[in-house]
């Protein structure tokens, strides 16, 4: 079973960071970071297409990865 599990977190793991590598920039560094916020949140729309599946894509893989760390640390 930890085996399993084990080799089921590395899956994830990958899958997490090729998903965080593949994502586009959406700011210039730390002013674009505190400046870009409100357009973010006020301005645009949430894009569609390939970025919208990364984000869902990063955003499962990251509860994925969570969740199965924790149910390791408890198996042992």
């Amino acid at each position: 079973m930890k085996t399993i599990l084990m080799v089921i977190l590395a899956i994830v793991s990958l899958a997490l960071i090729a998903s965080i590598l593949l994502q586009s920039s959406n700011s210039d560094g730390l002013s674009g970071s505190i400046g870009g916020g409100a357009e973010q949140l006020f301005g645009k729309k949430k894009s569609k297409g390939y970025e919208a599946i990364l984000e869902k894509i990063t955003a499962v893989a990251a509860i994925a990865f969570i969740i199965l760390s924790i149910v390791l640390v408890v198996i042992e």
